[in-house]
């Protein structure tokens, strides 16, 4: 057996959404960051502080804000986080029918 070595599958790291437990690859879910001046959205994915992921489903970030996600970054939601959190939402598509997947 002559040639070069097969290369292993490039590894892609996966989270879970907070909103409905599905599994799936980090960068296809919004992360938000807890820190010192409030939970934000965190659009690089690279903010130091407590992470957590959603879907970009509107369904997900209701479920989020009404508690999970504070539980997920072991913090309080202040009325500025979950209004800024809130103004993002409204930027995401409405939820698609489900497709039966």
């Amino acid at each position: 057996m002559s040639g070069k070595p097969v290369k292993a599958p490039k590894h892609i790291p996966h989270r879970t959404c907070v909103g409905c437990r599905t599994v799936l690859s980090k960068r296809s879910l919004v992360r938000l960051v807890r820190r010192p001046e409030g939970v934000q959205v965190d659009s690089t994915g690279k903010l130091t502080g407590r992470g957590a992921y959603l879907h970009n489903r509107r369904s997900c970030w209701e479920k989020g804000l009404k508690g999970l996600l504070a539980h997920a970054l072991k913090t309080t939601l202040t009325t500025e986080d979950t209004q800024r959190l809130r103004q993002f939402m409204q930027t995401l598509p409405e939820d698609e029918e489900d497709t039966g997947e």
